[in-house]
């Protein structure tokens, strides 16, 4: 009986102190996450076809197409574990590593407007509107992340749940950047209107 009573004040102490509140955000941060990882590879695995496809209309292109290669192989390399969630220097080496990706794919993407053969290919067209649809899944994802990263930090933050955090080594976890949001909200602005011109001597 004593066991039983001593369990059921324990249960009711924790839960007062908000460890269970600890407990279900650090749960929904795992959820979300688990989902920015699945997106950020669906995009990955949309990238050797995309690069296929181009190179059979822009082979020239070895640069920019080898770039988009790296960055994948990069972005691949870094093994996305729990503990990524609560380093920030890994975190940010997530961040930086997708976010070469994101801007590898824009410049293959700005190169083929200057192929209309390779935007007229109906693989092409489809890759295209794969890799749209999953950078949409990825900032939904990315969103839900954002949130449940917020409101776990505020709870962590907050008196006296901030107590039990301390005691059971729950801290506040990095979040994505203000300025990788930014950059990834943006769709890059290129113009082929006009062809460049030859310097002044040549």
């Amino acid at each position: 009986m004593r066991k039983i009573l001593g369990a059921l004040l324990l249960s009711l102490s924790l839960g007062g102190c908000g460890y269970n509140t600890l407990q279900s955000s650090d749960e929904e941060i795992k959820a979300s996450w688990s989902e920015v990882v699945n997106q950020y590879q669906r995009r990955a695995d949309l990238v050797p076809n995309l690069v296929n496809t181009v190179k059979g209309y822009a082979g020239h292109e070895k640069e920019v197409l080898t770039q988009v290669t790296q960055a994948r192989a990069q972005a691949g390399s870094i093994q996305v574990t729990p503990e990524v969630l609560k380093d920030p220097a890994a975190f940010a080496q997530f961040q930086a590593a997708q976010g070469a990706l994101s801007g590898a794919l824009s410049r293959l993407l700005a190169v083929s407007e200057n192929y209309p053969q390779l935007k007229a290919d109906a693989g092409f067209r489809d890759l295209q509107a794969q890799l749209e649809g999953t950078e949409n899944r990825i900032t939904v994802a990315r969103n839900r992340y954002i949130k449940s990263v917020r409101d776990y930090n505020v709870t962590v933050r907050s008196f006296p749940v901030n107590l039990t955090a301390m005691a059971f080594g729950y801290r506040v976890r990095p979040n994505f950047t203000i300025e990788n949001e930014k950059a990834a909200a943006t769709a890059p602005v290129v113009s082929f209107d006009a062809a460049p011109q030859p310097s002044a001597g040549k």
